[in-house]
C-alpha cells in the first residue's frame, strides 16, 4: 500500500479516532453521499449496498462543481461511458475507433496535462469564491498583551461538549491567528490557541449607551422638572374664544396637572405560570451614575410609583442616553416578557385615527402625565417587577414602561373610558384627540372628555396639551383643514440623513421614510435599489451605486415637495387607479371635489421574482386584485370607479375564460361594486410608474 501510494503521489494522513475534523474532504464526501444514497434507495432502503457501486459510478462521471471536470476524466483522461452513452451508441450504431499504443498513450499525457492545468485554475478560482463568502460574515480579530479573554473549553461535565470559560489573561502573539494564554489554576499553565476559541472578556455595567435615536415609549424620567409653561391655545381663535377656553383650563385645572394620577378603573395584570421566576444577574452600576439613580429612586418614591421590595425576582437597570445628554432610567423587562402571558387586545389603526380627523375645523390633543405610572399593579404582580439598584431592592407600585402587555392595558383604558365621546374624541394610547365642526361643540365636548378624566382620576400634562387648534401633530403627522401632510421635523430629518453604509443603516432610513410612503406615489419601486442591499445574501457593508445614489435622493426629494392628502369621504364614490411596471405594482385611491381628483392615499410595492415572469395583462390585472384587497376597508360596500391605462381590462369580464390566473383573480373581485374605466398612460399619473 506503501509502493502504491508513492508511486501515485498519494500522501496518507493519520487521523484519530473519533475526531472526524481531521478527516476534512473525506467527512464532507460522507456526507454527501449518505444524501443521495437516501434518495437513490427510497424505495428499498434496505438493498443500499447493491445500489452502491451503480451511484458511485453516477457521482464520478458527472462534473464536479470545483475543478470542472469529472473525477473520472480526471483520472482516466476521457469521458465516461455511462448507461446513457452505451444507449445511444447502440441506437447511433456508432463504430468503436482503434487508435495505437504510443498515440494513445502520447494523446492520454497531453490530455492528462492540460486537464490538471484547468483543474487547477478552476480550484484556486472556487476556493476565492469560497472564502469571499465565508469572509462576508466575518471580522479581524486581534488581542493585545494583557487582555482578558474567554477560552472554548471542554466542559467537566462532558468532554465532548465544550463553553465558554474564563477569563484568562493573553500572553503574547505566536501566529497571524494564535495566540498564548495563561491558564490561572491548571496544569497547563500557558497554552498556544486559535484566535476562534477566544472571545474577549468585557464586564457587564448597568449602563447601556444606544446610539439610536431615543424612544418615548421607554418611559418618562421621574427626575424631569415639571413644565412651567400651560397649555397651548389656538394662535387662529378669537380674543372671546380665548376667554372661553382658558376658564375651561382655569375650571379643570386639577386634571391639566403635570403630576401623574391613579386611576380606580383598571390595573395592570403580570400573568406568568406557577413557580417560574426571572431572578437576572445584577449588573455593576459606575460610579458615577449612582447619584443619577438616587433622584430617580427619590422622586419615585415621593409619586408613589414604586416601593421597597423583597421579591424573588430581579430584572436589571438599564440607564438610556436622552436627548440632552442627560440618562433615562429604564428596567430591562424582556425576560419578564418572555414568560408572561401576551394580551391580545386590538391597538387601534393608526390610519383609521387620521380619518376620522381630516374633516374636523377644531383639534385639540391631550398628553397623559407619565400616563403608565397612573394605572396600579395588581397585588401579585408587583413583586415581578422588582429591581436591584446600589441603595437596595425596589419594586413598581403602578404600571413600568417596558412590560409588552402595558400598551394593551392602557389602551383597554382610554377605549373604555372614551366610549361614551366615540363621536369625537379618539386615542392612541395615551395620546388624546378631541374634534369638532363648531366651536361650541367643540367647547362642549373638550369639557365633557376633560370630565371623563376627572371622574377616572387621570392627569394630563398641560405642558404638551394643544387646545382649540386648526392643525395639530398627531402620530407623526400634521392633520387638520381637511387634509394631511408628513411632520415637518421627520421630513427635515431624511433630508439631512447621511449616506447609509451598513444594512443597518439603510433599513434605519427605510423604517423612516416608509412610515410616509401613503405620500410617495412608487415608493416601493423607488426603494428598490436601496431594499435589495438588505437582503440576507448581501454584504453587511453596503456596496453603494449610482442607481441607489440616484433612489436615496429621489426619496428624499419626494417628501420636501410638500405632498398632501385628504380624508376620505365615505359618502361619496372613490376612484380606484392601478398600474403595474417590470418592477412593481401602484395604486391611488381618490375621490372627486368640485369636479377635481384629489388622492386620498398612494400605494405600491415591488413584484415578487415569480410575478416579474407574468404577462403585461396577468400583471395589470394582479395590481387590480392587490389594490382591492389592500384598501378593502374603503371600497367594500361602496361603488367605485376603476381607471386604468391598460386597455384590455376593460374586457376583464369576458377576458375571465382564457387565463386560469385571472380567472381566480376575477372570482375574488366578485363582491366589489366597481365600474372600469380607460385613461391614456400620458394622463395616467397619479398611478402610473
Amino acid at each position: 500500500m506503501a509502493e502504491l501510494c508513492r508511486l501515485l503521489n498519494i500522501h496518507a494522513l493519520r487521523t484519530t479516532v473519533y475526531h472526524p475534523q481531521t478527516d476534512r474532504l473525506v467527512e464532507r464526501f460522507n456526507r454527501t453521499l449518505k444524501s443521495m444514497l437516501r434518495k437513490f434507495v427510497e424505495e428499498d432502503p434496505r438493498g443500499w449496498d447493491k445500489m452502491l457501486p451503480a451511484l458511485l459510478f453516477a457521482v464520478r462521471e458527472v462534473p464536479q462543481a470545483s475543478t470542472g471536470f469529472s473525477p473520472f476524466e480526471l483520472l482516466y483522461g476521457r469521458q465516461p461511458r455511462g448507461i446513457l452513452d452505451l444507449l445511444r451508441e447502440d441506437w447511433e450504431g456508432q463504430e468503436s475507433r482503434v487508435m495505437g499504443t504510443v498515440p494513445y498513450v502520447l494523446q492520454l499525457r497531453e490530455r492528462l496535462q492540460k486537464l490538471g492545468e484547468f483543474a487547477r485554475t478552476n480550484l484556486l478560482q472556487a476556493q476565492e469564491t469560497q472564502a469571499r463568502y465565508y469572509d462576508r460574515g466575518t471580522k479581524l480579530r486581534t488581542f493585545e498583551p494583557g487582555d482578558r479573554v474567554l477560552l472554548l473549553l471542554p466542559s467537566q461535565e462532558s468532554k465532548l461538549l465544550a463553553k465558554w470559560q474564563g477569563p484568562f489573561e493573553v500572553v503574547r502573539r505566536v501566529g497571524p491567528v494564535d495566540y498564548e494564554v495563561r491558564l490561572t489554576g491548571r496544569k497547563k499553565g500557558l497554552q498556544i490557541y486559535h484566535v476562534n476559541l477566544l472571545k474577549k472578556w468585557k464586564v457587564q455595567e448597568g449602563l447601556v449607551i444606544d446610539p439610536s435615536p431615543p424612544d418615548e415609549d421607554l418611559g418618562p424620567s421621574a427626575a424631569d422638572p415639571p413644565p412651567d409653561q400651560p397649555a397651548t391655545l389656538g394662535e387662529e381663535l378669537s380674543p372671546g374664544q380665548k376667554d372661553e377656553l382658558s376658564r375651561l383650563v382655569q375650571k379643570y385645572a386639577h386634571v391639566l396637572s403635570s403630576q401623574p394620577g391613579r386611576t380606580r378603573g383598571i390595573s395592570h395584570h403580570i400573568s406568568t405560570l406557577p413557580g417560574q421566576r426571572v431572578r437576572d444577574q445584577h449588573r455593576p452600576l459606575p460610579r458615577k451614575m449612582w447619584g443619577l439613580v438616587e433622584r430617580e429612586l427619590q422622586a419615585m418614591l415621593e409619586m408613589g410609583v414604586i416601593e421597597e421590595s423583597r421579591s424573588e425576582w430581579r430584572s436589571p437597570i438599564v440607564l438610556v442616553p436622552k436627548p440632552d445628554g442627560t440618562m433615562r432610567f429604564c428596567i430591562d423587562f424582556r425576560k419578564v416578557n418572555a414568560i408572561s402571558r401576551f394580551d391580545a387586545y386590538p391597538m387601534p389603526r393608526v390610519d383609521e385615527l387620521l380619518e376620522r380627523l381630516g374633516k374636523a375645523r377644531y383639534l385639540s390633543t391631550l398628553d397623559l402625565t407619565k400616563g403608565y405610572w397612573q394605572i396600579p399593579l395588581t397585588p401579585t404582580s408587583k413583586e415581578k417587577t422588582a429591581f436591584p439598584t446600589p441603595f437596595g431592592l425596589y419594586q413598581f407600585i403602578t404600571m413600568p414602561f417596558g412590560l409588552h402587555g402595558a400598551a394593551a392595558t392602557f389602551q383597554r383604558l382610554v377605549d373604555r373610558l372614551l366610549r361614551p365621546h366615540q363621536l369625537y374624541a379618539t386615542a392612541y394610547i395615551d395620546d388624546i384627540v378631541v374634534y369638532s365642526q363648531t366651536w361650541p361643540e367643540h367647547l362642549q365636548h373638550l369639557e365633557a372628555v376633560l370630565k371623563a378624566l376627572e371622574d377616572a382620576n387621570l392627569t394630563a400634562n398641560p405642558g404638551k396639551c394643544h387646545l382649540g387648534r386648526r392643525e395639530v401633530t398627531y402620530l407623526g403627522y400634521t392633520v387638520g383643514r381637511g387634509t394631511l401632510r408628513p411632520l415637518v421635523d421627520k421630513v427635515q430629518a431624511l433630508q439631512e440623513w447621511k449616506r447609509p453604509k451598513t444594512k443597518k443603516q439603510i433599513r434605519q432610513f427605510l423604517g423612516l421614510a416608509g412610515y410616509y410612503c401613503r405620500f410617495i406615489p412608487d415608493f416601493s419601486t423607488l426603494a428598490t435599489p436601496l431594499s435589495d442591499l438588505t437582503q440576507k445574501s448581501m454584504p453587511t457593508k453596503v456596496q453603494w451605486t449610482p442607481e441607489c445614489e440616484e433612489a436615496f435622493h429621489t426619496l428624499k426629494q419626494r417628501l420636501v415637495k410638500e405632498p398632501v392628502l385628504f380624508p376620505p369621504d365615505f359618502a361619496k364614490d372613490f376612484i380606484l387607479q392601478t398600474d403595474a411596471s417590470e418592477r412593481g405594482l401602484g395604486a391611488v385611491l381618490a375621490q372627486e371635489v368640485d369636479g377635481e381628483e384629489h388622492p386620498v392615499l398612494y400605494m405600491s410595492r415591488k413584484l415578487f421574482p415569480r410575478e416579474q415572469r407574468y404577462s403585461t395583462i396577468e400583471k395589470e390585472a394582479l395590481a387590480v386584485k392587490w389594490a382591492t384587497d389592500a384598501l378593502r376597508y374603503y371600497l367594500l360596500g361602496s361603488h367605485f370607479r376603476l381607471v386604468t391605462d391598460h386597455a384590455p381590462l376593460r374586457w376583464l369580464h369576458s377576458m375571465k375564460d382564457t387565463n386560469p390566473r385571472i380567472m381566480r383573480w376575477y372570482l375574488s373581485l366578485q363582491p366589489y361594486d366597481f365600474e372600469v374605466a380607460h385613461r391614456l398612460g400620458k394622463t395616467h399619473m397619479n398611478a402610473n410608474f
